[in-house]
Parts: C-alpha cells; structure tokens; sequence
C-alpha cells in the first residue's frame, strides 16, 4: 500500500497531464465539445420526464413545482452518472489500454486515478448545466448543497472498488465484461431514479436498500430536490461497501499485477 501510495505521488503530473490530454482529444474534432457530456444524459431526462411525468407528478407532493418529476429525474441522474461512467471506465481500464502497459513502464495504479479525474470532471460539468436548468425551471437548491462533494467521493469509492475487482477478473475472463452491462441495465431499475422510493410495497421497500446505490441517489434527491441535509444513516452501508470493496481490489490488483501484463 506504502508503495502504491509512493508510486501515486511521484507520477502526480503524469496523472493529471493525461486527465487533461483526454478531455481535450475527446472533443478535439467537435464543434460542440464538452457540450456533448451533458446533452446525452439531459436528453435521457427529457424522454423518461415526458413519457412519465404525467403518471408520476401527483407523487411528489413536496415539490412545489410544475416541474417537479423532471427536477427529480435530474437529481438522480446526476448521480447515478458518475457511478456508472467510472464503474464502466474501471471495468475494462486494464484491458483498453493494454498497449501501453506493454510499451511503457509505469505503475498500473494511476490508470484508475485518470479513469477517476476524467469522470469526475464530465460530472461538474454536467452539474453546473443541472444548475442553469433549474433556475430556467424556478428551482434553486438550499444550502444544503454544500453536502454533495460528500456524494461524489462516496460515489466514486464504491464505483471505483467495484469497477476494479470485476475490471483484474475481466482481464482473465472476458466474459464479465459482456455480463456487466446487462447487470447495470437492471441496477438502474432498482435503483429509485425515475420513480420515488415511497411507492414501493412495504414489504419490498426494505430489499431495495440492499442496493448501496439507493442510499447515494436518495441523498443526491434530498440536497438537489427536497432541500435537505443527507440522512447519514442512509450512507453507512454505501461506505462501508466503498471501502470493502476498495480494499479488495487493492489486494486483487497487487495479486495480479505482473500477471496481467502477460494476458494484455
């Protein structure tokens, strides 16, 4: 861990140089740029807002606003954005860039931490665009707001830990990186985005906090849509999962690490 900790920091510019090459080559030929981050994931909003609002507006009776439920979608999305986009880029980080750990010497570790920075910056982004949307739509979240780098960092542990333990095992067995996908179309729906966690069954309302997820978007949903503090209780099993599950990989990737340079 001392190690990797060492490596970490002596490559520190290597990181953020790179972080900072590959925002600028992904919309080097683009004339809309960096826009495009956040119009993929806004337009997904506009769809689920309008085929569903309509069925839906009457269960958000805390938000007073026509908008309400695309308000609600955009919370969530935010949310779970950032968990999906780093968990996808920690899946296949080792194999994608295969070339370059066989040409180049340098510690394998910084690739999450790129992976990490990159996400991290198409999430701001999209943010501060959820930001003009809701003014445009009469909304302004409270000061409660300042909890969500809070959101993000427990987000980014959990996508992170569990990205990069199926990311060594997709290395060695290429089918988890074709399983994933479907598990994370499934996640999304278990996951209360597009619908409120209140309308669940009793009786099924207590599975779905199984989901680490549920926790981290509900807190996303209390700063952005309810203006409300996150309710802590809610986030000890996501971070605890985070931290697990970071552990784990950390332990896998060192178990793995000259063994993989071989498979790649």
């Amino acid at each position: 861990m001392t190690n990797q900790l060492r490596a970490i920091w002596a490559y520190r510019f290597f990181i953020i140089s790179s972080i900072k090459t590959e925002f600028l080559t992904r919309f080097a030929t683009s004339k809309l740029g960096a826009i495009w981050m956040v119009i993929h994931p806004l337009a997904q909003v506009a769809v689920y807002a309008l085929v569903l609002s309509a069925v839906l507006k009457a269960k958000l009776p805390n938000i007073d606003n026509q908008y309400a439920y695309a308000i609600y979608l955009m919370a969530g999305t935010l949310g779970w954005t950032l968990f999906m986009e780093l968990f996808n880029k920690s899946l296949n980080i080792f194999i994608e860039n295969g070339n370059l750990i066989k040409k180049m010497s340098f510690p394998k570790i910084t690739l999450p931490l790129i992976a990490t920075g990159s996400v991290l910056v198409n999430n701001i982004l999209m943010f501060v665009a959820i930001l003009v949307v809701f003014g445009l739509l009469g909304h302004f979240p409270s000061e409660h707001i300042f909890w969500l780098p809070l959101l993000m960092i427990v987000t980014l542990s959990l996508a992170l830990g569990l990205g990069l333990m199926l990311g060594v095992i997709n290395v060695f067995v290429r089918d988890v990186g074709q399983i994933v996908p479907i598990i994370l179309n499934f996640w999304f729906w278990l996951t209360p985005i597009v619908y409120v966690a209140d309308m669940l069954p009793e009786e099924y309302r207590d599975f779905f906090y199984y989901n680490p997820m549920t926790g981290i978007v509900m807190g996303y949903q209390n700063i952005l849509v309810y203006d409300k503090a996150v309710d802590i209780e809610t986030l000890v099993y996501p971070v605890t999962l985070a931290i697990c599950s970071l552990a784990l990989a950390l332990f896998m990737y060192s178990r793995a690490n000259e063994e993989m340079a071989d498979v790649l």
